[in-house]
């Protein structure tokens, strides 16, 4: 496919508002300097000056900023030609931009920004997983209804795993697995007989013997490496919630409720997460995973890439295609695709211009929550017990993650893992349990809840509840 080709070119470039200049945010505001088909000159943050200072460190000349606490400011600065800094999406929303990037990786205030964005008839590039995860299928249509698109980005492992299981489908290929590694690759030096995963370093003088999957049983090698590797974290609540995306536009489904998270090399994964008829881990067909890529230092990492593993229905051309170095199974009934990179708001611009362009998503023709992200107790939780999300990850101390298929919200239905994020415990949940909406003190005006049960009555034939996101008559 031809990009030039593919976007129309006759017309005055894209304008943007970036919410969230983190570090998505800034990539996306730094690239946004030289998309010729978009601009990105609106930022917003919680504090006005947090957005300002990522717009010249991305090389915006201090002059040309200006931070807006008005919409008349806004809209001076935004006649002028500036770059504007605000602390409130509500400050810049009626500017004349097309597309609102939102990328706080908040669920409450993610889901104020979306309503914001639905209601003046903006599209909305969804960044933040946690707000997709748990209302994303019932914002798509509440846009759709407006004649606008919610849209996952090209730059994050939903939308690239996305298009990549569409072409594998659109080929005809019949799809096995899909997924992602995870964000840190396992790396093994053999010399040392150490092994380093995102910052930490432990000794594994047995890994050598793991190494190599050779002629062995996978489940084997992969229950091997688990246990000598068990001092690093092998899931991730950020692996699960962005495969959720995946599986609500797809309708692709995990093994288990927690992954098989295999620790494997490139090349075997084919092997790995096959189905267990022919030596791998998987019960059935068209199922995600997540695997923790494992490497030594000189070698190339996966760059928590995606993947999708296919039947080799014809295997003199996948005998070919394995003597030209794409990743085939011992058994040579699985084969593997894979993008080995995610580059953030680099390459946001194309889910961007889409929306925009051609009124389409990056994402699933008509998403559905076919599945919640869920949180399970791994401590006994008290009564009045912050469920405070913190960390890189966006974890909740003394939780794990899950997916379960999604239903309606009931008081005894799991809470969703980022509905449940910064609630207190109104009573106590005990370990190994899964934290039930029931069991949360939900704060009042919670635009996520609000969103939340307009998605259930979409899908699920909730009583509809008034809210201040309608469709129009």
């Amino acid at each position: 496919m031809n990009f030039h080709r593919y976007f129309p070119a006759d017309r005055a470039p894209v304008e943007t508002c970036i919410v969230g200049t983190g570090g998505f945010g800034r990539s996306f505001l730094a690239q946004g300097l030289r998309v010729p088909k978009m601009r990105a000159r609106v930022a917003v943050d919680r504090e006005a000056e947090i957005a300002a200072a990522s717009l010249k460190a991305v090389g915006v000349e201090p002059r040309r900023i200006r931070v807006c606490a008005s919409a008349a400011e806004a809209k001076a600065a935004f006649a002028a030609g500036d770059f504007i800094a605000a602390g409130d999406l509500a400050t810049v929303i009626d500017l004349p931009v097309e597309v609102v990037v939102e990328a706080t990786g908040h669920p409450e205030a993610g889901a104020r920004h979306a309503r914001l964005a639905i209601e003046a008839d903006r599209h909305l590039a969804l960044v933040s997983k946690e707000v997709d995860s748990v209302i994303g299928p019932g914002l798509a249509r509440l846009a759709a209804a407006r004649g606008r698109v919610v849209t996952p980005v090209d730059g994050d492992q939903p939308s690239l795993l996305i298009g990549l299981v569409s072409w594998a489908e659109m080929l005809g290929l019949e799809i096995i697995a899909a997924g992602k590694s995870s964000e840190y690759d396992f790396v093994f030096d053999p010399a040392s007989g150490r092994l380093t995963s995102n910052g930490s370093t432990i000794d594994v003088p047995d890994f050598a013997a793991v190494w190599s999957l050779g002629e062995r049983p996978v489940a084997e090698i992969v229950a091997a490496r688990a246990r000598i590797a068990a001092a690093l974290p092998q899931r991730a609540v950020p692996d699960l919630c962005e495969m959720l995306v995946v599986a609500n536009a797809t309708g692709l489904t995990p093994d288990r409720p927690d992954f098989h998270a295999p620790i494997a090399r490139v090349p075997e994964v084919p092997d790995v997460l096959a189905e267990r008829a022919d030596g791998g881990l998987l019960a059935g067909t068209r199922r995600l995973d997540v695997f923790n890529a494992l490497r030594r230092p000189d070698e190339a990492s996966f760059a928590g890439g995606v993947f999708v593993l296919v039947r080799c229905s014809d295997p003199a051309s996948w005998q070919m295609l394995a003597e030209k170095g794409h990743p085939v199974s011992r058994s040579g009934a699985t084969g593997m695709v894979y993008i080995p990179r995610h580059l953030l708001g680099i390459e946001a611009a194309t889910s961007v211009l889409e929306a925009a362009l051609l009124g389409a998503s990056s994402g699933g023709l008509d998403p559905r929550p076919h599945l919640d992200l869920v949180a399970r107790a791994t401590a006994d939780l008290p009564a009045g017990r912050v469920l405070a999300m913190g960390g890189h990850h966006h974890t909740i101390e003394g939780t794990t993650a899950e997916l379960v298929p999604g239903r309606r919200l009931t008081a005894d239905a799991p809470a969703p893992f980022y509905l449940a994020a910064n609630c207190r415990l109104a009573r106590p949940v005990a370990r190994g349990q899964a934290i039930a909406f029931g069991d949360l003190d939900m704060p009042a005006g919670s635009e996520l809840l609000a969103l939340r049960e307009r998605q259930d009555a979409l899908f699920f034939g909730a009583g509809v509840e008034a809210g201040s996101v309608r469709e129009p008559a």
